[in-house]
């Protein structure tokens, strides 16, 4: 099925949408670098929530989540914590209050309070910027793979190329319609900054929920319980697994089982272990400099930060998965009506572009290429705007212009946002593969960012020099490890190399991250004492807290370790809950959808006693609360 004029008349409305919102905010953004990145810390947190969440619903990572849960059945939702997925939950219960309180605007600057302006502090300061910028690179060329490889299947090249004056091979005609989308991102966003995005935002997550939910509705109508059963292998439904992965293929769709060959997932336990072993270490350090760390930092206040986390998942995981469990139904029961052939093999990427152009009426389809196109252009001008951010307040003006006008700064970030595009465009011709890109950048680059910044917010010890050589250490091992692994190991499958790799980068950069702090001088103690004041966090601070605690007699540490911990492990169970609802429910697995939702729902309770009602901006508002509480039941 070819693009309609109603699909194309809503496509071109959305897009013209974002341009206007773009214009409308660029004089109120372009007042500072505050109203430019953070949208001046006034807006709501449920409308940044809603705005992160959009940008999560990415079109490449849609695109590969239906895949997994096409080969993996409802095992696959586990599979998603390689980003980690639970990281948010990290966020909500304790890292985002943490972070809002240092009142910064990067998390570069945000090393500046940990470590200083000496030479450690500057060598840390540059590290991370550094990582800041490969991650944006990589995150932008993953979306430009996604958007083109999605695009051409639905505006074939021999209907645009008259309109084209110059010749495009068909090995870059994706390539070509990713340039264009990127394009209009990119200008909405160097317009209007933080604000534009947020407002894009809303437009964006709106159409994504209506387009969801009538995919669901479709896969519903047009899908009988009994089809659907016949479609699929024993243990399909059922998310818990064995030592090994248990699914059988042969007779249903047996090309499946060489997808599941070249993963590599077999051993599914071992699997999974390394998983939660690698995202718990991920989710400690905090978030990545990206646009999840800019969202927190634009909060109002630390409170507010963390509501803001816990409504992510909340709001994000049971529309996204009402949408990938459409598809994949729909896709799992008319397999032999799809077009997934790529040369001589099955490129199960495209099962979901696919699926639109199969299953799709007129109207339908363009709402819904709207929203899956709203859902690139969110997450590709979010991270636009954390490169500038980056670039032109942590090297800029630190270093090269520090007396630069407000007016002067963002210019400079337009032509920062322009040069970003541009090189991760370059990065992205050479890319096939969505998820060679995705298994690189959460397990080879994120490995090596992951013991530097649990140790900076654990222990009172670590050091900027310290910091600097776990992040130079770690990045060079994501560069170097995985092809040296490849070579070691040929059989072992390409795209869980940077999986298995995960453990060398840790021992390494570990052993930099403490050798380099035990070696050299410990950090400024009215620097350290500074932090931990600001902060507030629990961990090995003792001789920090003793030294406050001797300045400020009422000074109290944080005691909140174990109730965070405990909180960690029930929001974990509510968001797992929250991805499995969704796809029980369109398959019409009522029973367990009941219990799934029964669990969310105690998961949630606990939650709100546990966690949002003892939500405060600092430790002593807290204790004075419940002595308050105290004092009126004793009454």
């Amino acid at each position: 099925m070819q693009l309609s004029t109603l699909d194309i008349s809503i496509i071109c409305f959305y897009l013209a949408s974002t341009i206007v919102i773009g214009l409308i905010l660029k004089r109120k953004a372009s007042k500072n670098l505050d109203s430019y990145f953070l949208g001046g810390k006034t807006l709501p947190w449920y409308m940044l929530s809603l705005s992160n969440a959009s940008g999560m619903f990415d079109i490449s990572g849609t695109m590969w989540l239906v895949t997994l849960l096409f080969v993996y059945g409802l095992k696959s939702m586990w599979i998603p914590w390689l980003w980690p997925v639970f990281n948010q939950v990290f966020l909500m219960v304790f890292l985002s209050l943490w972070l809002r309180r240092s009142n910064v605007l990067t998390g570069a600057e945000w090393i500046r309070t940990r470590f200083g302006d000496d030479l450690g502090g500057k060598l840390s300061h540059g590290i991370i910027v550094a990582f800041a910028l490969i991650s944006v690179l990589g995150f932008l060329a993953y979306g430009f793979v996604g958007i083109g490889k999605f695009m051409e299947i639905f505006i074939p090249w021999e209907n645009v190329s008259p309109y084209v004056p110059f010749e495009v091979s068909a090995q870059y005609v994706p390539h070509l319609y990713g340039i264009v989308f990127t394009s209009i991102a990119t200008f909405y966003v160097m317009l209007g900054g933080m604000l534009s995005i947020v407002w894009a935002d809303l437009l964006q997550f709106t159409i994504m929920t209506v387009s969801a939910v009538i995919i669901a509705v479709i896969a519903m109508n047009n899908v009988s319980p009994e089809a659907f059963n016949a479609a699929v292998p024993d243990g399909w439904t059922n998310p818990f697994f064995g030592w090994e992965l248990g699914l059988d293929w042969t007779k249903t769709i047996p090309e499946v089982m060489n997808k599941i060959n070249s993963d590599g997932y077999e051993l599914f336990s071992i699997f999974v272990m390394m998983l939660l072993f690698k995202g718990v270490l991920i989710s400690a350090a905090g978030p990545a400099p990206n646009y999840d760390m800019q969202k927190i930092l634009a909060t109002k206040s630390p409170r507010e930060a963390a509501k803001m986390s816990g409504f992510v998942s909340v709001v994000l995981m049971p529309i996204r998965y009402l949408m990938i469990a459409g598809f994949t139904v729909l896709a799992l029961v008319f397999y032999s009506e799809l077009d997934l052939q790529s040369g001589a093999d099955v490129d199960f990427e495209n099962i979901l572009p696919a699926a639109i152009k199969q299953f799709a009426p007129a109207g339908v389809m363009g709402l819904l290429l709207a929203g899956l196109l709203a859902a690139f252009m969110s997450t590709f001008a979010s991270t636009v705007n954390a490169a500038p951010a980056y670039l032109v307040n942590d090297i800029y003006k630190r270093y090269i212009n520090p007396e630069a006008s407000a007016k002067k700064l963002i210019h400079m970030s337009y032509a920062v946002s322009v040069g970003v595009v541009l090189i991760s465009t370059c990065i992205g011709l050479f890319v096939s593969s969505i998820n060679s890109v995705l298994q690189w950048i959460v397990s080879g680059l994120w490995g090596g960012y992951t013991v530097s910044n649990v140790l900076k917010w654990y222990w009172w010890r670590f050091n900027g020099m310290g910091y600097f050589w776990g992040m130079l250490v770690g990045i060079l091992c994501a560069l170097v490890v995985p092809p040296i692994l490849s070579a070691i190991f040929p059989g072992t499958p390409g795209d869980i190399l940077p999986l298995y790799s995960f453990p060398v980068i840790l021992v390494a950069s570990s052993l930099a991250a403490v050798f380099g702090s035990i070696y050299t001088e410990p950090e400024n103690e009215e620097r350290l004492k500074e932090f931990y004041k600001k902060v507030r966090p629990w961990g090995f601070w003792k001789p920090v807290h003793d030294m406050v605690a001797a300045e400020n007699p009422g000074f109290t540490r944080n005691p909140n370790f174990g109730r965070d911990m405990l909180n960690i492990t029930i929001g974990i169970v509510l968001q797992t809950s929250l991805v499995a609802l969704p796809v029980f429910f369109v398959i019409r697995e009522f029973y367990s959808a009941a219990i799934t939702a029964a669990l969310a729902a105690g998961a949630g309770l606990i939650l709100w006693q546990t966690w949002y009602k003892k939500l405060c901006d600092w430790p002593e508002e807290e204790m004075a609360r419940e002595q308050s509480a105290k004092a009126r039941a004793a009454e």
